[in-house]
């Protein structure tokens, strides 16, 4: 019996989530982000604007960030503007295109926040040898099961990242 009740509980729990979610819509900040940023479709505007890649970053727990296409100019002004974040991020296709996933902002000063949305904080040390930092990924152009703001989207993979010499 408590079995049966557990699974009917979770089932009413999991049907009030799927309709809050749409009730609530897609979220504003990231049609803002994808409207400001959708030249970024293409990573040739990415590379004409100063951005360089670096490798593909997955998680330990499985999913992705993809490739990030940073900009070092925007990495150093610490401005926050919602049409320059500092990295692109990119998923590798199995055809050797990328396509455009997230961008991500990150400054070193904070507590920092966009439209309202805090940003996460990265101590040093950390794996980008950086300092401490503030970072907010913004999943515009593929769904994340994690959320929108996540670090890592368990739908995104590296499995199709091209050796150096390629």
């Amino acid at each position: 019996m408590a079995g049966a009740m557990l699974a009917v509980c979770t089932s009413f729990a999991q049907a009030h989530q799927e309709a809050v979610e749409a009730v609530s819509g897609p979220n504003p900040l990231a049609e803002k982000v994808r409207a400001a940023n959708s030249r970024f479709l293409d990573v040739k505007a990415a590379t004409a604007e100063g951005y360089a890649p670096i490798p593909c970053a997955s998680g330990i727990s499985g999913g992705a960030m993809g490739i990030h296409y940073v900009n070092g100019q925007y990495l150093k002004d610490e401005k926050i503007d919602i049409a320059r974040p500092e990295a692109v991020m990119y998923e590798p296709m199995a055809d050797g295109t990328l396509r455009l996933v997230a961008v991500e902002y990150i400054t070193s000063k904070g507590p920092a926040s966009l439209e309202g949305q805090l940003f996460n904080f990265n101590s040093a040390p950390n794996r980008y040898g950086l300092g401490e930092f503030y970072e907010l990924h913004v999943w515009a152009w593929k769904g994340n099961p994690a959320g929108t703001f996540a670090d890592m989207n368990p739908k995104v993979s590296c499995e199709h990242t091209m050796a150096p010499s390629q």
